[in-house]
């Protein structure tokens, strides 16, 4: 059986790379390429693959966001997200959101061909670097404490303009992007900063690099 398998990177010469990788691999088949968040969810939402690639760092969704979306949607991929960092912090992140698998772009040959097949067939995938901060991160977490609470949920609008404020955008901006009036995105802004407790942009923008839905 072949796997087919939709490549989400931002960079050209990433996906060129993986895709000569993956031609040499007889049981997949690479379907279909994304540069872009937009693109990733709608390349995979038309083409259906057995697994996507995705990039956590996109240029105007990030992946993290993307994969919510998917999951959120009911996709049947199976997430393979790839990145330059190794951080724990963007490895949990992406898990919450749905992903199956992390592989590092340094180990992105033989790594991601055992990830998309170990994903494929129904199991999870972490490289062995990211399986050690994960393991690293458990040591560090004193006996029987109790996990901190789970984020409170934001709608999906609301987590795309949390994103877009903490990226630096204006209401304005924000505004023009979403094709809704500026009102509307104050009343996102109210609404997000009530449910998270917050009362700055500054406290915003750290909570979304803190939760991963932005790059510091």
């Amino acid at each position: 059986m072949t796997i087919r398998v939709v490549l989400a990177d931002d960079h050209r010469m990433v996906r060129e790379a993986l895709r000569e990788v993956l031609l040499k691999v007889p049981d997949i088949e690479v379907v279909g390429e994304a540069g872009t968040g937009a693109e990733a969810l709608e390349v995979t939402g038309r083409l259906r693959p057995d697994v996507l690639v995705l990039d956590i760092s996109l240029p105007d969704i990030n992946g993290i966001e993307v994969a919510s979306r998917l999951v959120g949607g009911g996709t049947t991929a199976k997430l393979v997200a790839l990145s330059q960092h190794a951080d724990k912090r963007y490895v949990t992140a992406i898990v919450r959101a749905g992903a199956h698998a992390y592989v590092t772009k340094s180990a992105a040959g033989t790594e991601l061909v055992l990830a998309i097949r170990a994903v494929a067939a129904g199991h999870g995938y972490f490289a062995p670097e990211i399986a050690g901060a994960l393991a690293d991160e458990m040591r560090g977490e004193p006996p029987g404490a109790d996990p901190a609470p789970p984020a409170p949920q934001l709608a999906p609008r609301e987590r795309e303009v949390l994103c877009l404020i903490a990226e630096g955008a204006r209401t304005a901006a924000i505004a023009e992007r979403l094709q809704v009036s500026a009102a509307t995105i104050d009343v996102h802004r109210r609404n997000i900063m009530r449910k998270l407790g917050l009362r700055t942009v500054a406290e915003l923008t750290r909570f979304a690099i803190r939760e991963g839905l932005v790059n510091p």
